[in-house]
């Protein structure tokens, strides 16, 4: 038996349905059952929350391996303590469940972000941790505490880089808006940009559950490429057959506005409009290397960003978001 958290989500979703298609007994610890895709429909559903011990306990019953990618995102409204509880406590809680019920494997996915701006790109899995907001603190903390974990449970982290395609829509604004020929960029748009399509990603997550090397292995996950925003920007435009205008803003303004949205909403509990973190888009270099992971598991990301980025526009187009 296979346990997935976070199988409502995009990428959880996506390997879910990978390994069901494969063949493999799927059990999913959802909140929300009505949420998770038609294609799980033979998943085994637990319902409960990873901040519930006993939700934990009765999901990994019987599980060989658990792969553990539910989290609480950046842009969801969630405070700090929010992040923490989910991200760090409930990952506390589901290891330490998984260890005492006799789990083979537990494959935790973190992120990149842990790096925060990556100063000499690119980045490896030794690069420092420099997180930036309470999301990527909640991330390193749960890190150490998978990795440090004292049980004989074969433990594994994975990083994973920007993550997109057809089913996702976080880049659906960034298309909206080249698209009609309103993008404009902040700043000089010369920070890369490391993408990792669906696809690749739900297979290094795979290497990482079964690959016998990998056991006790922190890995980043990314594609094969690190455009800059620049060269994103004209990928996209060029896709959708349009031209891309060439303006460029300056940052601070925009970095001003996000503080005083978040201080001015956080108080309210309103989704503010614009955030410090979307500015570290425009300005952060975050790029990396995944020379561990192809050198331990094999791991050769194949869809480069043109060809991602064709697929992620196609399924918009599809759905007439576009």
């Amino acid at each position: 038996m296979l346990l997935i958290t976070g199988a409502t989500g995009f990428t959880g979703g996506h390997l879910a349905a990978r390994l069901l298609a494969e063949g493999e007994r799927v059990r999913v610890l959802v909140r929300h059952p009505d949420r998770l895709a038609p294609g799980m429909l033979n998943a085994e559903v637990c319902v409960g929350d990873i901040r519930d011990p006993d939700a934990c306990a009765r999901a990994v019953t019987g599980s060989d391996v658990v792969y553990h990618l539910a989290a609480s995102y950046r842009e969801t409204g969630f405070s700090a303590e929010d992040h923490f509880a989910v991200n760090l406590d409930g990952t506390k809680r589901l290891c330490d469940a998984a260890g005492e019920a006799g789990v083979r494997r537990f494959v935790f996915c973190s992120t990149v972000g842990v790096h925060g701006e990556v100063a000499g790109p690119p980045a490896d899995e030794e690069s420092p941790f420099a997180p930036t907001d309470p999301y990527q603190e909640s991330k390193c903390e749960a890190e150490r505490y998978v990795h440090g974990h004292g049980s004989p449970m074969e433990r594994v982290v994975f990083r994973p880089s920007g993550i997109y395609g057809p089913g996702d829509t976080r880049l659906l604004k960034f298309f909206r808006l080249i698209a009609r020929g309103r993008f404009f960029m902040i700043g000089d748009g010369t920070p890369r940009y490391h993408l990792t399509y669906i696809d690749d990603l739900v297979q290094g997550i795979l290497l990482c559950g079964r690959h016998d090397r990998a056991a006790g292995e922190i890995l980043i996950l990314a594609g094969p490429e690190a455009p800059t925003l620049n060269e994103w920007a004209d990928i996209v435009a060029q896709t959708l057959g349009v031209r891309r205008p060439r303006w460029h803003v300056p940052v601070w303004p925009f970095t001003a506005a996000a503080v005083v949205a978040e201080t001015v909403c956080a108080p309210l509990n309103i989704r503010p409009p614009l955030f410090r973190r979307r500015m570290d888009f425009f300005t952060k270099n975050r790029e990396f290397t995944t020379a561990k992971a192809k050198r331990v598991l094999g791991f050769t990301p194949l869809i480069g960003v043109r060809e991602g980025m064709a697929r992620t526009a196609r399924w918009y187009q599809n759905q007439r978001l576009l």
